[in-house]
């Protein structure tokens, strides 16, 4: 029932409603409801991946606050650990869900604050309501991939992964013999370094070597077939993401690698509306920092995907090599070829960014970089 408390509400789109703020957990979801600005928050906590919880309480709340039982729901939680499968559910569900950047959130900047997941929901669920009525900058929203492109993801990433893996492995494998006075360059000497100069070593730590060597093995054999079957799917798939690559991979500097993980991670289903999205979702925006007379830079803001910023830096650097009469290999030689070190590592990271810029209009236009050479048959 309404109470002399009770604000009428309406959206920035004139309708009442409810919104709704998850702070999840493994075990938990603790939920924060509010109708209006002003009003205290509703605060339950329901069995994580509850649903029909999850429902019980939103009608519980529509009632709580007078609200008809019509009445649009939104909800919104952070990006985390739980991944996109709450927000699949609560749309499925009916309910107006976002995904919320944590970076982007607002928090006390004093040095000591309160902080609860309840605290946590309620200044959630009052940001939700800030949005709801038209205020779209109190944070970010990520963009929700389908199932489709979500799962397209897990090769180059177990690919990346299994490469990561047999890294550490081999680095620990050159340590514990370096320890020993021995120095191997490459692992693969491993198995005729034990054989001709196993016994010097003890035994135990000939026993881990052996065992590290067939993991460094193992990882090789996957990391193979994993290649391999990227190969394949660039040959026969047709699904948007493989096509963007087999497009990315016409362009002088870009190989597999690059052009998988640009396509996959990047270009294939984010749909760019400008050039400043491109460049602030790979975290090589300016920083700038300016109050009364002082004025700095504070360097890139390094936001987004730090895969994609690591690649676009290093394909920088073979732009300028396999791309040397493009307009901007021409403008990087023009301003930071002839300065210093420090000058040119600055300016890889600006051509990073309009190189970024430079790939997203070639997928929208078909139109290549200015000056850019094409390959005559890339090579899978």
């Amino acid at each position: 029932m309404e109470t002399a408390t009770t604000p009428k509400v309406a959206s920035a789109a004139g309708e009442p409603v409810l919104c709704v703020a998850f702070e999840l957990s493994a075990s938990e979801w603790k939920m924060a409801f509010s109708p209006g600005m002003g009003q205290q928050p509703r605060h339950r906590v329901v069995r994580a991946g509850d649903l029909a919880k999850v429902r019980e309480e939103i009608t519980l709340a529509k009632a709580r606050f007078g609200l008809p039982a019509e009445t649009r729901v939104a909800s919104c939680y952070e990006a985390g650990r739980d991944g996109f499968w709450p927000h699949r559910m609560l749309v499925e569900a009916g309910i107006e869900n976002l995904v919320v950047d944590s970076a982007s959130i607002e928090v006390n900047r004093r040095a000591r604050r309160a902080k609860t997941d309840q605290l946590d929901a309620g200044r959630l669920v009052g940001m939700l309501l800030r949005w709801e009525f038209g205020d779209k900058k109190v944070w970010r929203v990520v963009r929700v991939p389908s199932e489709e492109e979500e799962d397209r993801r897990q090769l180059h990433r177990e690919l990346k992964a299994a490469k990561e893996d047999r890294t550490r492995v081999t680095n620990r494998i050159k340590s514990l013999l370096f320890a020993q006075g021995i120095r191997l360059k490459k692992v693969e000497k491993l198995p005729d370094l034990l054989k001709t100069n196993g016994e010097m070593l003890p035994k135990l730590l000939r026993t881990r070597l052996e065992r590290d060597w067939r993991h460094v093995t193992l990882l090789t054999t996957t990391i193979r077939e994993l290649e391999a079957e990227r190969r394949k799917l660039l040959r026969t798939a047709d699904d948007p993401g493989t096509e963007c690559a087999r497009k990315l991979l016409l362009l002088g500097a870009i190989g597999v690698n690059s052009a998988w993980l640009f396509a996959l991670e990047f270009f294939s289903w984010r749909e760019f509306k400008n050039r400043r999205q491109v460049g602030g979702l790979s975290g090589l925006t300016p920083t700038p920092y300016q109050s009364g007379a002082d004025s700095r830079e504070q360097g890139i803001c390094k936001a987004g995907n730090r895969w994609i910023r690591a690649m676009a830096i290093e394909i920088a650097w073979a732009w300028l090599r396999y791309q040397p009469g493009s307009d901007l290999s021409r403008w990087y030689n023009q301003r930071f070829g002839h300065g210093s070190t420090r000058l040119r590592k600055i300016g890889i990271v600006a051509l990073a960014r309009k190189l970024l810029v430079e790939l997203w209009k070639y997928l929208e236009t078909g139109t290549p970089p200015a000056g850019a050479v094409l390959k005559q048959k890339p090579a899978y």
